[in-house]
């Protein structure tokens, strides 16, 4: 069933029939300027698209619960006790309470120091001193008793239409590449995985102290964290980078201080860095209403919406974004009588150049 559906014929969902999927403001969104995850309540990555926001999805839950998701959290236990972002940061904490103990699970889509020349999402602005890592990662630790966690990877590319193939790597149960639909990502963990049917599956007892992790990559050369150590670094890369942006905000001191850098770091993780473009959403096909035919993609840019965006970023200092989509916009190829359209593609295509790919991709 998708999110446009109803739950049955000629019905909408209702209490006494509620819809399998969480409302989208209980979604968490994490990311690294390059792309965006929204992690659901029970611990679970409902949307993400590799590698730029307007790729398709690997994990599409968000429309269809058969198009892909990723959970790492307690087994059997999907009601955590508090979720917030580490302060300052795009990195999110949950704290889970079981019957026997207390996890804490770190999510962040990771950034750190530029080494070399962007390969999976080319830059046509000058590369930042630090950039997106091209990879996901999650840490757990067990803060009391012991608790069991689970990792369940099930990726459906294309928009769930390819679920993945699995190959585990190395001779061993620590990597394993999914393939579907011509692209390919690489699971790293220190947990034991095994593979049933397109998704990779552990399970694993914590005791107080210890930790573990797991990361989904689709970078050069599929690289990722080699043990826990590596993960928690990454992780504390990514807190320092969102920091370090943060701190140049002018923002005042009053009641409102909080929300204001909250959102700050929410219109920050919309731009996308290679280009110097915004997108106006993280989603693609949610309905305007319940049932409803309004079912848009807001993956690209919208001229009026990204003005007003990048003006509040400028109201707080933030100027660097506001230039790179000056320049955005200045490589932008103008239509026959020299005017804008209302929207383009965070890469800057206009649509007929999109309509000319799709076309060769059918061909």
């Amino acid at each position: 069933m998708t999110a446009t559906e109803p739950t049955s014929a000629g019905r909408s969902p209702s209490a006494a029939r509620p819809s399998p999927f969480p409302p989208i403001a209980d979604y968490a969104f994490i990311s690294n300027c390059h792309t965006g995850a929204l992690i659901a309540p029970d611990g679970a990555i409902d949307w993400l698209c590799v590698p730029a926001f307007d790729s398709p999805s690997a994990f599409g839950s968000l429309l269809d619960r058969e198009a892909g998701m990723f959970r790492f959290g307690p087994y059997g236990i999907v009601h955590p006790t508090a979720r917030s972002y580490d302060p300052g940061t795009n990195v999110l904490l949950t704290t889970w309470k079981t019957p026997t103990g207390w996890i804490l699970v770190s999510d962040a889509l990771t950034m750190g120091p530029s080494s070399h020349e962007d390969r999976v999402t080319p830059h046509t602005r000058p590369p930042a001193d630090d950039d997106g890592d091209h990879m996901l990662v999650r840490l757990v630790e067990c803060l009391a008793g012991t608790v069991e966690v689970e990792l369940l990877c099930e990726p459906a590319f294309d928009y769930g239409r390819a679920p993945a193939e699995w190959e585990l790597l190395y001779g061993g149960r620590h990597a394993a590449d999914a393939t579907g639909a011509g692209q390919t990502v690489r699971l790293h963990t220190d947990l034991s995985l095994g593979i049933e049917g397109s998704r990779a599956r552990a399970r694993h007892v914590l005791e107080r102290g210890d930790r573990a992790y797991c990361s989904l990559s689709w970078a050069e050369d599929l690289a990722g964290p080699k043990n826990v150590d590596e993960a928690k670094a990454r992780i504390a890369a990514t807190t320092r980078y969102w920091r370090s942006w943060l701190g140049g905000a002018r923002i005042p001191d009053h009641a409102w201080r909080d929300p204001i850098q909250r959102s700050a770091i929410a219109i920050k993780g919309l731009t996308y860095m290679p280009t110097g473009a915004t997108v106006a959403a993280l989603t693609t096909s949610l309905p305007e209403t319940p049932g409803g035919e309004r079912n848009w993609d807001y993956r690209y840019t919208w001229m009026r919406d990204s003005t007003f965006t990048l003006q509040a970023l400028h109201w707080l200092n933030l100027d660097w974004e506001a230039d790179e989509f000056m320049q955005f916009v200045a490589d932008l190829e103008p239509t026959d009588d020299g005017s804008l359209q209302i929207m383009y593609g965070i890469d800057g295509a206009t649509r007929s150049h999109r309509d000319d790919a799709r076309r060769a991709h059918r061909i």
